[in-house]
């Protein structure tokens, strides 16, 4: 009977902090859907057994977009694509470091 008498004390007290009766106190989320864009985002991969090493950064203001990503290709060279993007179009820069090795770690999947 102890039992019954505290779970009933305490489904009265859950109930009355959350507004019991019918009185239901919602959270709302207000999103401005017309409201600029603005982000910031970046995330890196570094796995040595499958050779998946690559990252990639990027940021948005506005009507502006600039980012980079580098990715570990099959002949062992890192190819940087550094990019820019507007309201009159997107340029890329992309550069290559290191020196392609024969076979390279493509070589190594079979």
């Amino acid at each position: 009977m102890k039992v019954l008498a505290l779970l009933v004390a305490c489904v009265a007290s859950v109930y009355g902090q959350y507004g019991g009766g019918g009185h239901h106190h919602h959270l709302e989320e207000y999103i401005d859907y017309k409201a600029p864009p603005h982000y910031h985002y970046d995330y890196a991969v570094h796995d040595l057994k499958h050779h998946d090493i690559k990252s990639q950064w990027e940021i948005r203001d506005h009507d502006k977009t600039k980012g980079m990503y580098t990715i570990l290709q099959p002949d062992g060279r890192k190819r940087i694509v550094e990019y820019e993007a507007g309201k009159h179009g997107i340029d890329y820069k992309v550069r290559y470091e290191g020196h392609s090795e024969h076979g390279g770690i493509g070589a190594l999947s079979g």
